[in-house]
């Protein structure tokens, strides 16, 4: 399974901020250290928002910080927002997709069952379980 670069800065800013619960995180900040641009964050941030996940403030000591404790976030629930829309096969899609071959596949029920699994298995884990721990960055971490 391939997720999108919006599911995967999604996923590393929530890292970031589950790694210093409480503190506010500006889109400036994480775009230089994602090396990403602001407008791309704020969509996601915003996302995000829409979805209770993170809070967001203006100002002096604002910036976007979990709305809930991570220990409370699954995986599963972050990757099912954030790639909305965003079929594994085109056959997935809303519309039903383009397939030539609708009606006889069999492989369209082995990646159902796939994905089902994929996302059962990040349900597991919490974004507690992988939070960035304070005073790393990014790519220390992931390193």
């Amino acid at each position: 399974m391939r997720l999108t670069s919006f599911t995967d800065y999604g996923l590393r800013m929530l890292m970031r901020m589950a790694g210093a619960p409480g503190q506010g995180f500006s889109t400036a900040e994480m775009a230089q250290e994602f090396g990403l641009s602001r407008h791309h964050l704020t969509k996601i941030i915003q996302k995000l928002a829409q979805a209770g996940y993170v809070t967001t403030r203006r100002g002096g000591g604002g910036g976007a910080m979990l709305a809930r404790p991570a220990g409370e976030i699954r995986l599963g629930s972050i990757v099912r927002l954030l790639e909305e829309g965003q079929p594994l096969v085109e056959c997935f899609a809303t519309s039903g997709g383009d397939c030539t071959i609708d009606g006889r596949c069999r492989l369209k029920a082995r990646l159902r069952a796939a994905e089902v699994a994929f996302l059962a298995d990040l349900d597991r884990s919490t974004l507690a379980d992988i939070a960035l721990r304070p005073g790393l960055r990014l790519e220390a971490e992931l390193a």
